[in-house]
């Protein structure tokens, strides 16, 4: 893109699981798109910091075996080393987004679902 864009218009038009929208040297955008029950998986990014913020739906943040409830506008910072996964309460997809630092998967990376992520084509 290289150019300002409305992020929260983006994340809340996404359909895809996760969608990388810029990649730089030190960091990643990424949309993300979770459907209603699912999680995006329990992980750790043992070189990687992880920020999310949520644009629009209901969540949970598990973090390190914490439970932290996740609603509209809210942010939280995952460091690097900690085990995290984020499930869906809602009754609708939970649209969010999330910088990557430094970057986590390769240049326009578009995974549509959740077990395709799973299945490997995660980065």
């Amino acid at each position: 893109m290289k150019n300002p864009f409305n992020i929260k218009t983006m994340a809340k038009e996404n359909r895809s699981f996760r969608r990388v929208v810029e990649t730089g040297k030190y960091g990643q955008l990424v949309v993300m798109s979770v459907r209603k029950g699912e999680d995006i998986g329990e992980e750790v990014h043992s070189t990687t910091d992880q920020l999310f913020y949520v644009v629009d739906g209901k969540g949970e943040l598990r973090m390190d075996g914490k439970m932290y409830p996740l609603d509209e506008h809210f942010v939280m910072l995952v460091p690097a080393g900690t085990r995290h996964d984020i499930r869906n309460t809602g009754t609708e997809d939970l649209k969010l987004f999330t910088m990557y630092a430094p970057p986590m998967h390769r240049e326009g990376l578009v995974v549509e679902t959740r077990g395709e992520a799973l299945a490997g084509a995660k980065h």
